[in-house]
């Protein structure tokens, strides 16, 4: 399916992607999602309607509310309701924030992701204050928020396709060398990355933010200078992956070989020497072993 994706016709590639959502079983966008998203893209959305909409899923209202909340948005104003949540947030972190949400319910009856969930959130909050961090023009800390989360989205999709799937992505995890989704890729049709991609393309995430699931293991993109990938697309996986290396040195959560690969790059990307390195390692701290909300 990667190959075929990769060097269709433009126009047949919304065929191709409705079918392999058959085939992998990625889940179509969600209704409320839809709803949701096709509203907030008006030139002049209602507020009200899109506060109604969130409102028919009570999991999600929590969810939207609780987020407005945390402590990584720093409002000074508490939301009390979703039109608050949706007043205090903007447009584009609540449809992020409201995707999100619904990734996790789209996976209610696999076993065993609780440790994914809570390496994924975490990594998301720590990619979101990095992005404050660093300081880097055109790299806001919704995106990487955002980014982190869905980055590997693709592998519960997997997961509940491919029994092999498992040990495939052991494998993957523990190769210093070879590409991860080549090792993916030598035992399955797909790889997460591609998955993570059109899920997250299906479900309106931002074209910059799917290019960069897309990308997150190809080291020869991160590296080149190729239009095809944006400096925002290769600055969120610069920041993810230096997020979840992080999270691997302090908490032993997210054990890959990818920082091996793809750390010089990713802090070439950042404009990060080792110096600095090691002031965002003591400076994370507290971040990384703040209970996630």
């Amino acid at each position: 399916m990667k190959e075929v994706l990769e060097n269709a016709p433009p126009s047949t590639v919304s065929n191709l992607i409705e079918r392999s959502i058959l085939d992998v079983g990625i889940p179509p966008c969600p209704v409320v999602l839809d709803r949701f998203m096709t509203e907030a893209r008006k030139n002049e959305p209602d507020f009200n309607l899109l506060a109604h909409i969130i409102g028919s899923d009570v999991g999600i209202s929590a969810g939207l509310i609780k987020t407005a909340n945390s402590s990584f948005f720093g409002m000074r104003q508490r939301a009390r309701s979703v039109n608050e949540a949706l007043a205090l947030l903007g447009m584009k972190t609540t449809s992020c924030t409201v995707a999100g949400i619904i990734l996790r319910k789209a996976f209610p009856n696999m076993q065993h992701l609780e440790r994914f969930w809570d390496a994924s959130a975490r990594i998301a909050h720590l990619t979101g204050w990095l992005a404050q961090q660093l300081n880097i023009r055109g790299l806001h800390a919704e995106d990487a928020y955002t980014f982190g989360l869905f980055r590997d989205c693709g592998i519960p999709v997997l997961l509940a396709r491919f029994p092999q799937y498992e040990k495939v992505l052991v494998a993957a995890n523990n190769e210093a060398r070879q590409s991860f989704i080549d090792v993916e890729n030598a035992e399955l049709p797909t790889n997460h990355a591609m998955v993570g991609c059109i899920l997250a393309q299906n479900w309106w995430l931002p074209e910059d933010i799917c290019l960069a699931i897309r990308n997150h293991h190809n080291l020869v993109e991160l590296e080149s200078n190729n239009p095809a990938l944006s400096v925002l697309s290769r600055r969120l996986i610069a920041t993810a992956q230096l997020a979840e290396y992080i999270l691997q040195q302090q908490l032993g959560l997210s054990l890959t070989q990818e920082w091996t690969k793809l750390g010089p790059a990713c802090l070439q990307a950042l404009n990060l020497d080792e110096t600095q390195l090691e002031a965002l390692y003591i400076e994370a701290v507290s971040v990384v072993n703040t209970e996630q909300e």
